[in-house]
């Protein structure tokens, strides 16, 4: 069982292996919000991630004899990256088993720390059950991700730089997936100041911990899942961390994609910071989950930076469209000269910035004599669409919103 003296242990082991990451005050989302907001930057940590702290305290506390046979884990994301920079640190080979499909990026960060990298199955499940096949066939150990108590005492080390960092604490908010980060977390910090509340953030559609509650036990979501905030897209919550979390947990509450995404926008934007997913549910519960906000201190734990830097721009068009603040349109314009010059200078008028602007005259749909023109517009917000809109018709453009 999880105890706090084990979280204690575990800081000691990681001294010199994470780095304590800061603890920054937002200025910004504290005027917003009406209450001092805090941010625990783990997307600042060694691999991007929490996921470090747990990999590490769990193979370091394993003999030496058993660590030299070779250590393996299922993982797409950050839990491969923080085992293989745990088994480097700790001279151990290591293999990651990866879902097929999983982004080449992950791959490459992952083999960057010496592991050896195999693809394998179309979900995590099915890579996971691989690995644990190939553990007991060639006599290796298995990492678990999230369900064992050494690994939520290394997560729950966060718990303890929280207090000492801020011991004025008074909510905190914490992504939930398997549930063996804010398992460790809360036993660290309820063991010291009770009164803390604690509430899990997890993705509305993976939502197992919610699951796992109103059923009194966890139970595996059966339909199927996807969550941009993949970190946490987990179908189990992990048969050890629930006891803990309905133990410690005071609430948990679940965000949508369209807010996760304007999270990870409005953290770019206003504090310069980059989250993946997973790190940005905690604010988006805050500023998008239309949660009456206690006037009391504060803290999003923000979970990972790892956001693949193919999905960036995806993720930024659409937490702008999400916020009203980009506009693409189809509309027809006469095929002579001046025309697309006389449609930019309404848009000019209008204040909206042009992203990407096409004409195409050749379109076999299109009445002679007319040219199609798709446009990319910077808005800023409904509003300023509105208007552009009924400019735009009061012109005779018939512009049709394609997003």
């Amino acid at each position: 069982m999880l105890t706090p003296q084990m979280i204690d242990e575990a800081a000691l082991g990681l001294k010199g292996v994470v780095r304590p990451t800061e603890i920054i005050h937002s200025p910004f989302y504290s005027k917003m919000l009406g209450a001092p907001l805090y941010f625990k930057c783990e997307n600042h940590q060694y691999t991007g991630s929490f996921k470090i702290r747990g990999a590490y305290n769990f193979l370091s506390k394993r003999p030496v004899e058993q660590l030299a046979n070779g250590i393996i884990t299922a993982s797409g994301g950050n839990h491969g990256k923080g085992v293989a920079s745990a088994a480097l640190s700790l001279k151990c080979p290591c293999r990651v088993i990866m879902p097929d499909g999983t982004p080449l990026s992950k791959e490459l960060a992952t083999l960057q720390y010496g592991a050896a990298v195999e693809l394998y199955g179309d979900t995590h499940e099915e890579a996971e059950s691989y690995a644990r096949q190939l553990a007991e066939k060639d006599n290796l150990l298995y990492v678990p991700a999230f369900d064992h108590e050494l690994v939520m005492a290394g997560q729950g080390t966060i718990g303890l730089e929280i207090l000492q960092e801020l011991p004025t604490i008074e909510s905190l908010f914490v992504p939930v997936g398997g549930g063996g980060l804010i398992a460790g977390i809360a036993t660290a910090i309820k063991a010291v100041k009770p009164g803390v509340r604690i509430i899990g953030v997890e993705a509305a559609g993976v939502a197992s911990a919610s699951l796992a509650r109103r059923n009194g036990y966890p139970k595996s979501i059966s339909t199927r899942t996807h969550s941009f905030a993949e970190e946490v897209a987990v179908k189990k919550i992990g048969e050890l961390t629930f006891p803990i979390i309905e133990h410690y947990v005071d609430e948990i509450i679940t965000v949508d994609e369209e807010s996760i995404t304007r999270a990870i926008v409005s953290l770019m934007e206003k504090s310069n910071l980059v989250v993946e997913g997973a790190g940005a549910v905690s604010l988006a519960a805050l500023i998008y989950g239309f949660r009456k906000v206690r006037k009391e201190n504060t803290l999003c734990l923000l979970s990972g930076g790892n956001l693949d830097i193919h999905n960036l721009a995806r993720v930024v068009e659409k937490g702008l469209l999400t916020e009203g603040r980009y506009l693409q349109l189809r509309l027809e314009i006469a095929d002579i000269p001046g025309a697309l010059a006389h449609l930019t200078h309404i848009l000019s008028e209008l204040k909206a910035n042009i992203f990407q602007v096409s004409h195409d005259r050749h379109k076999s749909s299109l009445p002679l004599g007319e040219a199609e023109v798709l446009l990319d517009l910077e808005t800023r917000g409904a509003e300023h669409i509105q208007e552009i809109l009924m400019r735009l018709e009061d012109e005779r453009y018939r512009p049709e919103v394609i997003s």
